[in-house]
């Protein structure tokens, strides 16, 4: 709520009035706030807008002009009660009304502050949010009225550039900001969230977080050590993440918007992105991003993280290294794709290996390596190319190993079919909870592809096409295990038989809330073992000791 006083220069009209909104006009419009004639007078001549700083007028004339202190100017703010505002025959005053709510300290005009252990009285985020969107807007008013080409400048030379606009933006409004908003923060957030990643860009460099997971501009969550933890940063608005977002997908050709409200993209650094956007998406845009390990893992980091032991890596090994064909089932989160780069360590130097992804994140060390990922449909609903394309592209490369990222649909078929015509030793990985819950969703994925197969027909490609299932578990402490190690030895009858080699048996749990358990053998020998002994070469066969 502020006041507007308009008088004429000859003192022969004074009106005052009371604007009750966010924005108010003066000119000889109808709907005007106050009315004026003259025909020098536009009919919307100054447009007068109240924000956290204050106080702002602007010249909507169109041609007219207006001053402000005697200077022309196309905008000002915050107006102090001294600064005159005039066009044509009219000055104008705006007064502020301050409304004391019991939310504002009189002395120093701000509300809920937290003092630091320097004494140094600091606003609440929520403020900074807030001030944030005001100087964002400032900033893109700018660079409207500059006609600044940004897609012509690089990373770097963009960053140098935005943060000098958005210091002048700052200061523009310095006689507004309190002095319990750090400017240095306040410019780094508006920074953040125009060139960056907004509020989680401290998130994602932090080498603890796992995940981060944005339910909505204001409620952010992240993973650590297995756990979800509730975070105390924020964005400014949801336009905010929606520009975090399209930012993300814009180098790599995607899009969202209402008719495709979903994506799956990834970062620079290769972590796995996921977004959604209303009208799906209630709260507002939604974000998830897995990170990607700078560091590549190799078995004696699972062992360092007691997810497997070292007989089961033994045995891992020889799998990969004898072609085996291996799927690595576990449910969302678990590690299945942590578990397969893992394994893929162990495929020869001299083999030609072919990826497929929908989102490139495996970080193969072999040299021969072709990497392909799927692509969505443009605006025309044209030019998709599916997971099953691409591995049935893949056939016709010459590959020694095919890894697919992920099975989930008719693709499962065609990935069958590789592995039984000559190569051996691909990997993949699917969602289910058991070892048999993976036979039953592969059956259900070939079924996906549109082939009018026979059930058994669907058994008997299984049972001759995949060898070892690798079952990957996370727990309610949120640690990470291989919790059996599985080999198909045929079908008998109308059931393809299993064979558990090795499994993780859990004993309940320590005084800190952590799962306890311990990795053991069945003494089941795989059918490989003796096949490779009977070609004379000979493995060791302690490891399946119970």
């Amino acid at each position: 709520m502020f006041e507007i006083v308009v008088s004429k220069k000859s003192g022969d009209f004074t009106e005052t009035a009371v604007c009750n909104r966010a924005s108010c006009e003066v000119g000889k419009s109808r709907d005007s706030l106050i009315r004026v004639k003259g025909w020098s007078v536009a009919p919307r001549h100054v447009r007068f807008e109240k924000d956290l700083a204050g106080i702002f007028v602007e010249d909507v004339s169109l041609g007219f002009g207006l001053t402000v202190n005697g200077e022309s100017c196309k905008r000002f703010g915050p107006l102090s009660h001294d600064d005159i505002v005039a066009f044509a025959d009219y000055e104008i005053k705006a007064i502020n009304q301050k409304v004391d709510d019991g939310s504002v300290d009189k002395e120093k005009g701000y509300s809920a502050l937290e003092v630091t252990t320097e004494g140094y009285v600091e606003a609440p985020l929520s403020d900074y949010m807030a001030w944030a969107k005001l100087v964002h807007t400032e900033l893109m008013r700018k660079l409207d009225l500059g006609r600044v080409h940004l897609d012509e400048m690089g990373h770097e030379e963009l960053c140098v550039f935005l943060e000098d606009l958005i210091q002048k933006s700052i200061q523009d409004l310095a006689k507004g900001v309190p002095e319990s908003i750090n400017k240095d923060r306040l410019k780094k957030i508006v920074l953040d969230e125009t060139v960056n990643l907004g509020a989680i860009e401290d998130l994602l460099a932090d080498p603890d977080v796992t995940e981060v997971m944005v339910n909505c501009h204001d409620d952010i969550y992240v993973e650590k050590a297995g756990k979800l933890v509730k975070t105390d940063v924020q964005y400014s608005s949801p336009d905010a993440v929606l520009s975090t977002i399209e930012r993300i997908i814009s180098p790599l050709g995607r899009r969202i918007d209402e008719s495709s409200p979903m994506v799956d993209a990834r970062l620079r650094d290769g972590s796995r992105v996921n977004a959604i956007i209303p009208p799906l998406a209630l709260r507002g845009p939604c974000l998830t991003i897995r990170k990607f390990s700078l560091k590549k893992l190799q078995s004696s980091d699972l062992l360092g993280f007691g997810a497997v032991s070292e007989d089961m890596v033994e045995l891992l090994s020889n799998t990969v290294i004898w072609k085996r064909n291996v799927i690595v089932s576990g449910g969302t989160g678990s590690g299945k794709t942590t578990l397969l780069n893992v394994l893929s360590n162990y495929i020869p130097m001299s083999e030609r290996v072919v990826t497929v992804e929908d989102a490139a994140e495996l970080q193969l060390v072999q040299p021969h390596v072709v990497s392909l990922e799927a692509r969505p449909a443009n605006m025309e609903g044209r030019g998709q190319v599916t997971i099953r394309e691409l591995v049935k592209n893949c056939l016709r490369m010459r590959p020694d190993r095919i890894v697919v990222g992920e099975c989930r649909g008719g693709e499962a078929l065609d990935m069958l079919q590789a592995m039984n015509t000559g190569h051996d030793g691909s990997l993949t990985t699917a969602h289910a909870n058991t070892p048999r819950d993976m036979l039953r969703r592969l059956e259900v994925m070939v079924l996906m592809s549109g082939m009018d197969l026979p059930i058994m027909a669907i058994r008997e490609q299984i049972s001759s096409a995949v060898h070892m299932i690798v079952q990957q578990t996370r727990f309610p402490d949120g640690s990470r295990r291989v919790t059996s190690i599985t080999e198909i030895t045929g079908i008998e009858g109308d059931t393809i038989a299993l064979s558990e080699i090795f499994r993780f048996e859990q004993e309940g749990y320590d005084s800190d809330g952590r799962v306890r358990g311990s990795f053991k053998a069945t003494g089941q020998i795989p059918v490989f073992y003796e096949e490779l002994r009977e070609r004379g070469i000979n493995l060791n066969l302690e490891i399946f000791n119970t």
